[in-house]
């Protein structure tokens, strides 16, 4: 593929390597400012489970009568 790119580019040795390194620059920033960004909120890379699951923390609902209330801005963890 670069053998390609480096056969389509005009010029001499010189200018193709200037075309090249512009080109990568460009590839690059797309990357960083366009790509990337859109991409993180999609990517799940802050839901790990190294050393372990731990539960989430239940609220009471009318669809899980055995979920603890949270009260007081304190977090009890239901217990199985």
């Amino acid at each position: 593929m670069y053998g390609w790119v480096w056969r389509r580019l005009p010029g001499s040795r010189p200018v193709k390597l200037v075309a090249s390194l512009v080109l990568l620059v460009a590839v690059l920033a797309l990357l960083f400012l366009v790509v990337f960004p859109w991409l993180g909120p999609r990517l799940p890379f802050d839901h790990n489970t190294v050393g372990g699951a731990i539960r989430p923390l239940r609220v009471a609902s009318p669809v899980d009568p055995h979920a603890r209330e949270l009260r007081f801005g304190t977090f009890r963890r239901v217990s199985s």
